[in-house]
């Protein structure tokens, strides 16, 4: 296998240990590996739309549940029990148990303060953004939050919560306040680019993705910054002792990075002393995203997929190998996907730093004064999660904001190639998605795009969607509109 692109002249002194270890990994595989997954290893090898995903078959959205208050996030209690929580900005999460919204919500971080809220939403990206459930949750009950804390200025907060098992389906504000563990308050900067999707990996530990901070351009350069948790997809371990907030996994690439030592001028390698990364951040799992705001492990494989929010005029979806030991890093600042940051348009030369993602799609624009696209455009790449089923195999899922595409995005070993399809153009505003307890992916949107935000109660109603072959659609349910509609 070629060994990914290392996008940076030696002066920039980019890190690169995770990948580089786990190139080394699949290279080894030799001949028989022929058509196993790579990263690509040129831009010329990252997919875009226009590909075909082989057993790809006709899709539709069917509504679950509608009536939410800009739902952002989702995941499922994978418990037996069925149930759906839906996460919406304000700082409430919603239960559909049945196929019914229940009444009350099953958390609610709006009326426990007796100062108002806990949740700033005063910008479209702030609120209430993602919820996980242990993985051991029926039977210790922990439910782990994301939010931006209107007490702490904004702050990005990683809080634990404890279900009563005398009242499963609602966390009391008694219970809250009995329950809560705060794990991490990480200073927000600016408004926007919080990332948001926390999750946990089949290894056990609890991911997070974290935006570079926020404004335009990474102006804190947060992204090549390792000393900093923004920009970045954190991995940390949450079973610890309730006066420890949580333990950074030994296995981390960057747990040893900043350990205390004593200077030595010989007798060490290069490589020996390009593992010190002083002032480095241990929580770090990989590096140099923009806004990673939704991420999804894939069940059958454990590979990771993140899909990257863009600035201007690309989006960019990552992959890691299960085999991945972490570190790796996905060029923000100096690279959107594939291309060069800024960017100036056809013919552009930059060097390709870190890793490249294994898809890009492009904005109306692709470039500044480039003639406005007419099809196969987005602004706002929303990760739904990866489906294994209905003819698809390792195809994540990815809904843009803006546009309403539905693209897949998966390895093609026939071709040995990566391979983006639109599956279809809805009318809804992507937000987030998940895997049921069945394999199936589910979707939420809202309607609370940037210019047209009302504030987190005040938009139109968003809605609960399941993604299925259009031919197993039940008779009179309803489906979302296409394009072709």
């Amino acid at each position: 296998m070629t060994m990914p692109t290392q996008r940076a002249s030696s002066a920039q002194s980019i890190h690169l240990p995770g990948r580089l270890v786990a190139a080394l990994a699949l290279a080894g595989f030799g001949a028989a590996a022929v058509h196993a997954q790579q990263i690509p290893a040129t831009p010329d090898e990252v997919a875009r739309p226009g590909g075909t995903i082989p057993g790809a078959p006709k899709l539709a959205l069917v509504k679950i549940a509608d009536g939410f208050h800009d739902p952002v996030g989702v995941t499922a209690a994978n418990d037996g029990s069925g149930r759906i929580f839906v996460v919406e900005r304000v700082g409430r999460v919603r239960l559909v148990k049945d196929g019914k919204v229940q009444p009350e919500p099953f958390l609610d971080l709006t009326n426990f303060n007796p100062l108002g809220s806990d949740v700033q939403t005063g910008f479209v990206e702030q609120g209430l953004w993602s919820i996980a459930l242990h993985p051991k949750f029926k039977e210790n009950g922990h439910v782990y939050v994301h939010y931006a804390s209107l007490p702490f200025n904004g702050a990005s907060i990683v809080a634990r919560f404890t279900v009563d098992p005398a009242s499963p389906d609602q966390i009391t504000k008694e219970q809250l306040l009995k329950s809560a563990k705060v794990l991490m308050n990480i200073p927000q900067p600016y408004y926007n680019h919080y990332g948001g999707r926390i999750a946990f990996g089949p290894d056990g530990m609890l991911y997070i993705g974290k935006g570079d901070g926020g404004w335009e351009g990474d102006p804190l350069n947060a992204g090549q910054n390792l000393n900093v948790l923004l920009a970045k997809i954190l991995r940390i371990d949450v079973d610890t002792p309730d006066d420890v907030p949580y333990a950074v996994p030994k296995d981390n690439p960057f747990a040893k990075a900043d350990r205390p030592q004593l200077m030595s001028l010989f007798g060490i390698t290069e490589q020996g002393f390009a593992v010190n990364q002083i002032g480095s951040r241990p929580e770090t799992w990989a590096y140099g995203l923009r806004n990673p705001y939704s991420f999804h492990f894939d069940a059958k494989t454990g590979d990771l997929f993140i899909a990257d929010v863009g600035q201007n005029h690309w989006e960019e979806i990552d992959w890691q190998p299960a085999s991945s030991k972490g570190g790796e890093n996905y060029g923000w600042k100096f690279n959107q996907g594939s291309h060069c940051h800024p960017t100036t348009g056809p013919g552009e030369k930059c060097p390709i730093v870190g890793v490249l993602p294994v898809a890009e799609y492009p904005h109306q624009e692709p470039y500044p004064g480039a003639e406005k696209l007419t099809d196969g455009w987005g602004c706002s790449a929303q990760g739904l999660g990866v489906a294994n089923y209905a003819g698809m195999n390792h195809t994540y899922l990815v809904g843009d904001w803006c546009s309403g595409r539905l693209f897949g995005v998966a390895w093609d070993g026939g071709a040995s190639k990566w391979q983006m399809q639109e599956l279809l153009q809805t009318n809804l505003q992507f937000t987030s998605g998940t895997v049921d307890a069945d394999g199936s992916v589910l979707a939420t949107n809202c309607v609370c795009f940037y210019t047209e935000d009302k504030g987190p109660t005040a938009n139109p109603p968003g809605s609960l969607w399941r993604i299925m072959a259009a031919d197993q659609v039940p008779a009179g349910a309803e489906t979302a509109r296409t394009r072709q509609q």
